[in-house]
């Protein structure tokens, strides 16, 4: 195997790990002259191995098919209007499907009840990942190199529940044993949301989130109720996917957090 093939295996590995990076800190990660890399990039970019905005590069169409990552969101925007009504037409709130891009969450579907009051997202959206429950989760399963990313960078105090770095970095551990993820007015004061995991072949490809005001939702008995109901449509979508998804994923998800902190 020749140097140059393995130095565009390694950037290929870690832009994939990470979600979201640059020229210079691959660069510096993996011992490559800067002058190499931006031409490894160039490379890649044009066969659309990666995208590029800003000086940020993210995997592209030919890497995301590669890993099944393009198939799998592919395939939840297609069936996940269906789930969120039928989460709606039971809970009676708003409920959105959250994925992760780059260091970044996304609502890649919607649906509402018919409300005057009611919390929601506009499809597309881009998130914070440290705020509200369908985004920490996504945020609780992503690389360490993400959440790395995340704690380190800025992080707007939406509301005093919004939660800092350290109270973030301790509730991962919590978030993946217990698979829940509760949030009183993080990201909208007044706002409860519960999220849960979506599975696809041992990765999570997204959270399930069902938001409404603290009068409506704030009940132990309405959380279980809304919790039962995501976890049947969680386990249809799992089904839905490894259905049509490749048999295996080319990334292991990471356990160990100890060196983000």
């Amino acid at each position: 195997m020749s140097s140059s093939f393995e130095r565009g295996l390694k950037i290929l590995a870690e832009i994939t790990a990470s979600g979201e990076t640059t020229v210079d800190a691959v660069s510096l990660k993996l011992g490559i002259p800067s002058s190499s890399a931006y031409r490894y990039f160039k490379v890649l970019r044009e066969q659309e191995f990666v995208s590029e905005e800003d000086g940020r590069y993210r995997p592209g169409r030919a890497l995301l098919h590669m890993s099944g990552q393009h198939l799998a969101q592919s395939h939840l925007a297609e069936v996940g209007n269906a789930v969120l009504r039928s989460i709606v037409e039971k809970v009676g709130e708003t409920a959105v499907m959250i994925v992760r891009i780059g260091d970044h969450a996304m609502c890649l579907r919607r649906a509402e009840p018919d409300k005057s009051l009611k919390y929601t997202f506009a499809i597309n959206e881009l998130l914070p990942l440290h705020a509200g429950a369908g985004q920490r989760m996504i945020l609780a399963w992503a690389p360490p190199e993400v959440v790395r990313q995340v704690l380190a960078g800025p992080m707007t105090r939406f509301t005093p529940n919004t939660l800092g770095p350290e109270q973030i970095l301790s509730s991962i551990p919590q978030i993946r044993s217990s698979g829940v993820v509760l949030s009183r007015g993080e990201l909208d004061e007044g706002s409860v949301s519960v999220a849960i995991p979506v599975f696809s072949r041992g990765e999570v490809v997204c959270s399930l989130n069902v938001a409404g005001p603290e009068g409506r939702c704030g009940s132990k008995l309405w959380i279980a109720s809304t919790l039962k109901v995501m976890r049947d449509a969680a386990a249809d979508l799992t089904d839905l996917l490894q259905a049509s998804t490749p048999n295996k994923s080319t990334r292991e998800t990471l356990d160990d957090y100890s060196s983000i902190a």
